[in-house]
């Protein structure tokens, strides 16, 4: 992540999880723990089963202030079958410092580390989770595809790779009004709210730029991951991506 989008998350940490929730009306609280659904199933595989097999270990990406490492957490927490080590990755030490006394989050393994070049070998993890911060390692599809390498260099064969983003929805005319959506509530709301009015210039400028679930669909393909799958949420104003190494 560049230097640049690392200092606008400093500057919205404070406020980062309140605008999100404003936002999509709380919906991005009910999507994140879909996504931890979805983790759970994988974890629940036949394969790793047995609580007494090897760690289950889950990294998530981009982590902010922890809320999709608080509810995988939690999920995990609910069936000792589902027992898995969680740790988190961010760029930001904002971020990281305001997500490490939350509750539930005090067993997971926070790393200050750059999405791009991860402090971790070859096939560490069984499940890699990104929510609402793929579209910011996205300044070209090359350098997105870079990324993606990066996770899957680290996934274990078999692993999962779990992406939780905005997307575009496939009608014109939900588009259109979405991409109104974001030029009218999102930007001018941001900004009242955090004080950041490069921030949410910011985030509005990636939203309605990046790619829709097709297109993140086969760049996935292009960096080495099979088995890709998505769902559309909202009427694909946000989509789930699984895909296995």
């Amino acid at each position: 992540m560049k230097k640049g989008v690392r200092k606008i998350y400093q500057e919205v940490a404070p406020t980062y999880e309140l605008i999100n929730h404003v936002l999509t009306l709380g919906m991005d609280i009910l999507w994140r723990k879909r996504a931890a659904w979805i983790a759970a199933k994988i974890r629940a595989g036949e394969k790793y089963a047995s609580p007494t097999s090897r760690p289950f270990r889950i990294l998530d990406v981009c982590s902010g202030t922890g809320e999709m490492a608080r509810d995988l957490a939690v999920r995990m927490d609910r069936k000792k079958a589902l027992k898995a080590e969680i740790y988190a990755a961010d760029g930001s030490p904002s971020m990281i410092h305001r997500a490490k006394n939350k509750e539930h989050l005090r067993s997971v393994r926070f790393t200050l580390a750059d999405a791009g070049n991860l402090p971790f070998p070859d096939s560490t993890f069984d499940l890699i989770t990104i929510s609402f911060s793929t579209r910011n390692l996205n300044p070209n599809p090359q350098a997105m595809l870079s990324y993606l390498r990066e996770f899957f260099r680290i996934l274990k064969p078999e692993g999962t790779f779990l992406n939780l983003e905005t997307s575009q929805p496939p009608l014109p005319v939900i588009k259109t009004l979405y991409h109104l959506y974001i030029r009218l509530i999102v930007k001018p709301a941001g900004y009242l709210i955090s004080g950041s009015r490069a921030g949410y210039n910011y985030l509005s400028y990636t939203m309605p730029r990046f790619y829709d679930a097709p297109e993140f669909s086969a760049l996935c393909r292009k960096a080495g991951f099979s088995f890709i799958q998505h769902s559309l949420l909202f009427l694909g104003a946000a989509a789930i991506h699984t895909a296995r190494k």
